[in-house]
């Protein structure tokens, strides 16, 4: 499994963004006002994960003082960050979609205003989730595995 990179977060950004938008365009006078509650399961994912690749960090970089880890939990902790930064990222998409909809009328309309206020949270606790992701993904990385910072390069010591 390779490091989830720029281009890879990039396809769930734009694919979802765009696809919320067009359904936002198409049906936003119809579906209720958001609440701050949608954001609370992802804030708490957010959470989990930075504490999650913290743990992980110091049992990869066999810190004294952390508690021991199986391979197998470190390797599961490195998907779960690369499928949350992909979730993230759609996250963030749409999120824009919904502030790029409704932001214009947030001064006229009431709805649009709480719907513009929903989204920018949505959009924050999006890009934590991203971030704690990656941090994770980042964490169950050997740092003594790369050769002179290049990703994937053999280990000079293997060599005969």
């Amino acid at each position: 499994m390779r490091r989830t990179g720029t281009r890879d977060l990039a396809v769930p950004f734009v694919v979802i963004g765009l696809t919320a938008y067009v359904l936002l365009r198409l049906s936003y006078g119809v579906i209720p006002p958001l609440q701050y509650v949608a954001a609370v399961p992802l804030a708490v994912l957010t959470g989990a994960e930075f504490v999650a690749a913290r743990r992980v960090r110091a049992a990869v970089r066999h810190d004294p003082r952390a508690r021991a880890m199986s391979a197998l939990v470190i390797a599961r902790c490195v998907a779960l960050g690369k499928a949350s930064s992909l979730v993230g990222a759609g996250m963030v998409g749409a999120a824009t979609a919904l502030l790029v909809r409704v932001a214009p009328d947030a001064h006229d309309v009431k709805v649009a205003a709480n719907d513009t206020r929903v989204g920018v949270v949505l959009l924050a606790v999006a890009l934590a989730l991203v971030a704690a992701g990656l941090l994770l993904e980042r964490a169950g990385i050997d740092p003594g595995s790369l050769d002179d910072g290049r990703r994937g390069a053999p280990d000079s010591r293997d060599r005969t």
